[in-house]
């Protein structure tokens, strides 16, 4: 039974840190860019477009699609900084747990 007990307690132990980890995942942010930093944006969290700045020299009517892709780049790249972001932290809080291989976390 005292098996038992301890295992309860770090389940809710390993729930306060999710916990934590979620509420820390909503605070992170991350920057993208495209086009050499002609192109930037800001994510927050899960990938909330907070911010996005272009330099006036791509406000060229004949280039729209050349900054509509720029934009999607820059997001794209914003993203993939904050997957690494969230992917430290996860790894962070579950350091020197023994969790099977694949397990995806944050759930």
């Amino acid at each position: 039974m005292k098996d038992l007990m301890g295992i309860m307690k770090q389940a809710k132990a390993m729930q306060e840190k999710m916990q934590n980890l979620q509420a820390e995942i909503e605070l992170a942010e991350a920057s993208g860019q495209a086009g050499g930093g002609l192109v930037s944006v800001s994510l927050r969290g899960q990938g909330d477009l907070v911010g996005i700045s272009i330099d006036p020299s791509l406000m060229v009517a004949d280039e729209k699609e050349i900054l509509e892709d720029l934009i999607v780049a820059a997001y794209a790249d914003g993203r993939r900084k904050l997957g690494q972001i969230i992917q430290e932290k996860t790894q962070e809080l579950t350091a020197g747990m023994n969790l099977p291989d694949g397990l995806k976390l944050p759930f």
